[in-house]
């Protein structure tokens, strides 16, 4: 199949309202390298917006009507865009066609043989995983991932190969826009409760989801949880879809054999076909193991052999934010994870118990992330505290959210006492290195941990501990 050529209809000149946001930026970034004259604004000054610059784009800071230029072919936004905002209005005004992120993000994948990456975690990583991977093949995929590799340090590229590998969020059913040839489907679990009542409804959205791969696509879908599971029995009811699935469950199409910690890696064995495949994973955990081998299914099931696709995934060096180490400084090691879910914050908090040398500590600073997930989940995130030695927790980090009466941090700090942890509820997020400098002690490892702005926590924490 021919890639795909440039452009598509309408995406000449957007202008993009949020522009540095994750999943915004990606498709920012593949357009401008395509040839796109790019604008856009962002609240504030970041490392993305200048590499969106560097790119030939024109980004703002601070939004205001008189950003959105008067030949603008369109402006893109995500659901995190409020109704009032200026540039919005502006864009009515002039009646400049408004278009979704999802569909941006679509169009650019027509024509290609597209790999879309859901589940409720664990995204970002398998993303980055396959486009890390398949370029280390020398087949150039285009991706957009919505966070920033490790290694080419970007959250997406085009390329002139003919695959385009994407993150596709669950989270306001955007991801029923993509017509993909595989779907990978890590875990189907109740979250964004602001837009689903029920895991009836995120069952429903996730077969439309799965609905959209074309005849003769694949669905790969994990055979350990539970959700997926029963995903997988609804589309085998509903649809000749072919579906392979992997895990330690015994009947998996791929199953995981084994997997060995070896400090901040991993190695994997697969039983595939009847044989046994090892390869090394770069980053700690069961977790981020099967997620490579979500990764390596999907890789198969577009015709790549599978011991080339194995080799090549020991290129991945993980993400930013996905246990990133960001430091050592007085024999404490730093790290930065971007769980928020009580799923990824017992798989994070696993994996670092894992990979610690014995004697050493676990401590935690946690930053819940958002108010309406602190309702619905706040026990859980406790529960999963008491896997650390000992945790400072932060307020709620409110993202796009207005506060909930009686939705505190607390229910969180409550939960985790009631669950044995040792936890310190802390407001003054300033005070923090100076809290960890007076709990850390050489060999432990501080785990920042949150998808707000805990992760800026991480330098001040090693500057205090280096004093």
């Amino acid at each position: 199949m021919a890639p795909a050529p440039g452009i598509p209809a309408a995406m000449e000149r957007p202008h993009f309202i949020g522009i540095g946001g994750a999943g915004m930026s990606g498709i920012a970034k593949i357009l401008a390298q395509r040839g796109a004259k790019v604008a856009g604004s962002d609240a504030k000054e970041s490392e993305t917006a200048e590499a969106l610059r560097a790119l030939g784009a024109t980004v703002h800071i601070g939004h205001a009507a008189e950003h959105l230029a008067d030949d603008a072919s369109c402006v893109v936004v995500s659901s995190a865009i409020r109704a009032d905002n200026p540039e919005l209005a502006r864009a009515a005004e002039l009646s400049v066609p408004v278009v979704h992120r999802s569909d941006a993000l679509a169009s650019l994948m027509g024509g290609l043989r597209a790999i879309a990456v859901a589940g409720t975690h664990g995204k970002t990583t398998t993303t980055s995983m396959l486009a890390v991977a398949l370029t280390e093949l020398g087949l150039d995929p285009s991706y957009a991932i919505g966070g920033d590799l490790a290694g080419p340090g970007t959250n997406a590229r085009h390329g002139e190969g003919e695959i385009f590998v994407a993150e596709a969020d669950e989270s306001d059913r955007s991801f029923q826009k993509y017509d993909p040839e595989v779907a990978i489907v890590l875990n189907v679990e109740l979250d964004h409760h602001a837009n689903y009542a029920s895991m009836d409804e995120i069952y429903e959205s996730f077969e439309a989801f799965t609905g959209k791969i074309v005849p003769g696509g694949t669905l790969v879908i994990a055979a350990d949880q539970p959700g997926a599971v029963e995903l997988a029995s609804r589309v085998r009811a509903s649809s000749a879809l072919k579906v392979v699935t992997y895990g330690a469950a015994e009947d998996a199409d791929i199953r995981v054999h084994k997997v060995t910690a070896r400090g901040l890696t991993s190695e994997v064995t697969v039983l595939l076909d009847g044989r046994f495949l090892t390869f090394t994973v770069s980053v700690p955990g069961r977790h981020y193991a099967h997620n490579a081998v979500a990764a390596l299914a999907a890789g198969i099931a577009l015709g790549i052999p599978a011991h080339n696709l194995a080799s090549a995934l020991g290129a991945y060096t993980g993400v930013k934010r996905r246990l990133q180490l960001k430091g050592e400084a007085a024999g404490v090691q730093v790290i930065d994870s971007y769980a928020h879910h009580p799923t990824e914050m017992t798989a994070d908090l696993e994996a670092m118990r894992a990979a610690a040398a014995p004697g050493s500590r676990l401590l935690v600073v946690f930053q819940p992330h958002l108010f309406s997930r602190t309702q619905e989940l706040g026990t859980e995130m406790g529960q999963a505290l008491a896997l650390a030695d000992a945790s400072l927790v932060l307020d709620i980090y409110p993202a796009r959210e207005d506060p909930l009466p009686g939705v505190t941090s607390a229910l969180i700090t409550d939960a985790a006492e009631a669950a044995g942890a040792t936890v310190t509820a802390v407001h003054d997020k300033g005070s923090v290195p100076e809290a960890v400098a007076g709990m850390a002690r050489p060999g432990d490892l501080v785990l920042t941990m949150g998808a707000g702005d805990v992760t800026d926590l991480g330098p001040d924490i090693l500057a205090r501990l280096g004093d």
